[in-house]
């Protein structure tokens, strides 16, 4: 799989400024859903130039969605959390 297309984008949550702010190097990205966490660990290494020390991967369902009297459902999708070296940081996340 090509690294450029393993990671659609990245998640910026209050939880994920929260373990910023206490000095873990957690980093939350949404992920290609056929991604194993060995294709987002070469991935984020590779891109960011980083060591990463722990990949965890879970499934999100898609929200049910409503426009008018349409109803629906939103497209599911996977996020992944990576866990950096003591001391590596993702300069993207440092203006934000």
């Amino acid at each position: 799989m090509n690294i450029y297309n393993v990671i659609d984008g990245v998640r910026i949550t209050e939880k994920a400024f929260r373990d910023q702010a206490t000095g873990m190097s957690r980093y939350v990205f949404r992920v290609d859903p056929k991604a194993n966490k060995y294709d987002i660990r070469n991935a984020v290494q590779q891109l960011f130039n980083v060591t990463v020390t722990d990949v965890n991967t879970m499934q999100v369902a898609g929200k049910r969605a409503r426009i008018g009297r349409s109803t629906g459902v939103k497209s599911d999708w996977k996020k992944a959390i990576v866990t950096l070296k003591q001391g590596d940081k993702i300069e993207i996340f440092e203006g934000a």
